[in-house]
């Protein structure tokens, strides 16, 4: 083979593969990057809270504690649901941008390859 047709090999390779290969490798790393920064925030919130309701249930000493303790559970529960559905809501909207960054990618790269299939004839 000459070296033009080795270069000719290599940009093919490239254009079809090569390149597309790493763009889609760096929207999924930065895809999983922010899930697991998504995952890592909401379990820091769940643990700071899960901690102040086991303080707060070490405080109790007499019967009227009970009740005041009952009582941020279920203000804890309120909280908790409203941030479980935050975080389900974020992660919805990481992946349907995912899978709209990747639509665009894959229609980026029909393109290219068949401007470089009409080229070549």
């Amino acid at each position: 083979m000459t070296n033009p047709t080795v270069n000719q090999i290599n940009e093919q390779f490239e254009t079809f593969f090569g390149g597309p290969a790493r763009a889609f490798a760096e929207l999924t790393i930065s895809h999983v990057e922010s899930l697991v920064n998504t995952q890592v925030e909401a379990s820091k919130v769940y643990t700071e809270l899960s901690l102040q309701q086991l303080r707060k249930a070490l405080e109790i000493k007499e019967p009227q504690d009970v009740q005041g303790y009952i009582k941020g559970q279920q203000d804890v529960a309120k909280e908790l649901t409203e941030r479980f559905k935050g975080d389900a809501e974020k992660v919805v909207a990481l992946n349907r941008k995912f899978a709209e960054e990747a639509q665009k990618l894959t229609q980026q790269n029909v393109q290219a390859a068949s401007k470089a299939a009409d080229s070549a004839k």
